[in-house]
């Protein structure tokens, strides 16, 4: 019986000498088409690749020190803002006004609508209430600014001008902010439930007062004062009884 001689240990094969030496050849050959590939792309393109990472490099650098600036400003404008409303909490109107004029003149809207606002507060609080109706007035109907302070404006406009508006001019254009959610549901709602009592409409004003006595976001001096109005009217405001009671108590 003849025997097949087998390879020697650790030796391959002809034929899979032949594949591996194949293999190695492709695998340089390969490498050597993308090494010349990279070289043509760089010579043919480099500086418009280069243009483009350079540019993304400068624009990252801009993009990361306007944040800062803005940053920056935004930490400014509120320090200023935050002096003008302690200076007019002590009535020192001059340095109010003084704080809040480079707020003005940075232009940034929520800002300038604030300031103006407050201004016209000021106007309203030296027995201007003309000149601070014409002001709030202006706010509300500047549509460039953010639509609280336009809102917050009109309600200060129609508060100012009250005795002088028809009850149902009152409602027409405070009943859309007189919602509960809305930002300005409180002082709106008021105003609208005086105009109703001015009709004589007494179960929509009280419906209203007592929606707004019993909501949580308005301000406790506003519930209150709704919640004592309502309860003038016949109409119970109170949650919590106890709550009342206590709270009456330590006024």
């Amino acid at each position: 019986m003849a025997l097949t001689p087998k390879s020697p240990q650790g030796t391959l094969p002809a034929n899979n000498k032949d594949a591996a030496s194949q293999d190695t050849f492709l695998r340089e050959v390969d490498d050597a088409l993308r090494e010349d590939q990279l070289r043509t792309l760089l010579r043919t393109r480099g500086l418009p690749i280069l243009a483009v990472v350079v540019g993304a490099l400068v624009g990252l650098g801009g993009w990361l020190w306007y944040s800062d600036h803005a940053a920056s400003l935004r930490d400014k404008q509120s320090e200023s803002f935050v002096t003008a409303l302690d200076a007019l909490q002590v009535n020192r109107n001059q340095t109010a006004r003084q704080a809040m004029d480079p707020l003005v003149k940075d232009g940034n809207p929520g800002y300038r609508a604030a300031v103006e606002i407050a201004e016209a507060g000021l106007a309203e609080q030296a027995g201007k209430a003309a000149d601070a109706a014409k002001v709030f007035a202006a706010v509300a109907a500047d549509g460039t600014l953010p639509g609280p302070y336009r809102e917050l404006a009109t309600v200060r406009e129609v508060s100012t001008n009250f005795d002088k508006l028809a009850p149902q001019t009152v409602i027409d254009r405070l009943k859309p902010l007189a919602v509960p959610g809305k930002p300005w549901f409180g002082s709106a709602g008021e105003l609208v439930a005086l105009a109703y009592l001015k009709q004589n409409k007494t179960e929509a004003a009280g419906a209203l007062l007592v929606s707004i006595a019993k909501d949580k976001a308005v301000p406790d001096t506003l519930r209150r004062r709704t919640r004592q109005l309502a309860g003038q009217l016949g109409f119970d405001a109170v949650d919590n009884p106890a709550a009342a009671v206590s709270g009456s108590e330590g006024q």
